[in-house]
Formats: structure tokens, C-alpha cells, sequence
């Protein structure tokens, strides 16, 4: 099994995503399109695709001239049945892909926060074996509009739109399932000061915070990634 990987921002990561493709000898193909690595023409090489999260939005094309290249690789990975999985800026991309419109700013949303699943959850084979309500990591301010043939799977109090599937196996996830408490650490470090901006007094309550949500957090976030890595 090869993977190909697309990171769209500096330390961001696979996390659980990658334990799970660990876990069945998966192989792992990174390619970092914002450092000037030209992505595939097409998906022949690769039996699934995952699109990482990024600060920047899903409308950057001028910023970010492989946006339009990237949308088209989503689209050729969902027409020939290759899974696809989209985590935060990666679900955004996706949703962009298929139809869905994007909304930039108006949906913020930062830390471990309750999600909800939809009924047509209950019968998805990445998302059955979950509760029906659970702790995730969020760290976003877009949203997007569900593609006409997306399935929604999961929403917040905040952000209607968390989790969706469009046809077998190509999934769009706005919170940050891959990211467990050691990657949240991370990033805390990482981005002390872009989050200190946004987020005042975020350092001082993390531990509390994760301590609290985490574990649940956690198990959640890598059922997801094994259920995924299991449909490709």
C-alpha cells in the first residue's frame, strides 16, 4: 500500500493517521507542494490520497498556484475508487473539489470540542463504531457548504459541517481527528505565538484541558484513522 501524502504547512503532521498506515506496513509517499515539490499528474502510483490542514484557505490560489493542480488530483483519486482523506484545509479542498463552497472566516472553532454525528454515521464503515457524541481538536475559521453528493457525517454546535463522505471512500474532516495529545503539545509549542494571538490564556489552560478530553479524544481520533486506512 502507498500512500501519498500532501502537506500543505510547516509542522503539521499525520499523527494517528500515520500510526494506522504504520500499522499495516503502509508506505508513505510525502510531497510538500508549498515548498515547490510538483505533486503526480494523476493517482496511478498510489492506492490512496491524504490532503493535510495549513493556515492558509482553501481560495489561495494566487498564494498558492498548486491549489488548482490539487483539486484536480482529488477528483482523478475519487473517479478511479482511490481513498482520499481530507483533514481541516484538506477537507475544505475536497468540499471546493466537488461543488461545495467555501466560507471564509465566521467559524471558529479551537481546542478539544464536542462534535455530533448524523444518523447516516451510524451506517458509515469509518464512523459506526463511534459515539454518538465525542471530544475532538479543532483549530479552524472556514467552513464550507456540503458538495451536492456528499453524505454529512458530523457536526458541531459551531460549524454544521464537520465530516463528510463522497462516494466509497473519500473523506472530508474539518477537525483535527490525526492530532493526539503528543501532536496538540507540539503544535502548542510550535505556534505559541500565533495561538497567544488568538487564543489568550491557551497555554495556561492545556493541560487541564487535555487531561480532561484527551484520552477520549484520542481513541476516538484512531478508530478513525484505522477504519479509514482499512477502506483503502
Amino acid at each position: 500500500m502507498r500512500v501519498l501524502v500532501v502537506e500543505n504547512y510547516e509542522n503539521t503532521g499525520l499523527g494517528q493517521v500515520g500510526a494506522a498506515i504504520a500499522e499495516v506496513g503502509g508506505e508513505i509517499d510525502l510531497c510538500k507542494p508549498y515548498r515547490g515539490e510538483p505533486l503526480p499528474g494523476d493517482s496511478r502510483d498510489h492506492h490512496a490520497l491524504v490532503v493535510l490542514g495549513g493556515g492558509q484557505n482553501a481560495l489561495a490560489d494566487q498564494a498558492y498556484p498548486y491549489f488548482p493542480v490539487l483539486l484536480e488530483l482529488i477528483r482523478d483519486f475519487e473517479a478511479r475508487d482511490r481513498a482520499v482523506l481530507g483533514i481541516c484545509l484538506g477537507s475544505q479542498l475536497i468540499a471546493r473539489a466537488f461543488g461545495g463552497h467555501n466560507r471564509i472566516g465566521g467559524s471558529t472553532e479551537f481546542g478539544w470540542r464536542e462534535v455530533s454525528l448524523t444518523e447516516e454515521a451510524s451506517e458509515d464503515g469509518v464512523l459506526c463504531e463511534l459515539p454518538d457524541r465525542f471530544p475532538i481538536f479543532q483549530w479552524h475559521d472556514d467552513t464550507f457548504s456540503m458538495p451536492p453528493d456528499a453524505v454529512r457525517l458530523a457536526a458541531s454546535s459551531v460549524t454544521g459541517n464537520q465530516a463528510f463522505r463522497i462516494g466509497r471512500a473519500t473523506y472530508g474532516f474539518q477537525f483535527h481527528f490525526e492530532a493526539d495529545r503528543p501532536m496538540v503539545r507540539q503544535w502548542s509549542e510550535s505556534f505559541a505565538e500565533l495561538i497567544a494571538t488568538k487564543q489568550p490564556g491557551w497555554a495556561g489552560r492545556l493541560e487541564e484541558e487535555m487531561a480532561q478530553h484527551g484520552p477520549q479524544a484520542d481513541a476516538a481520533g484512531l478508530t478513525i484513522a484505522r477504519a479509514w486506512v482499512a477502506a483503502i
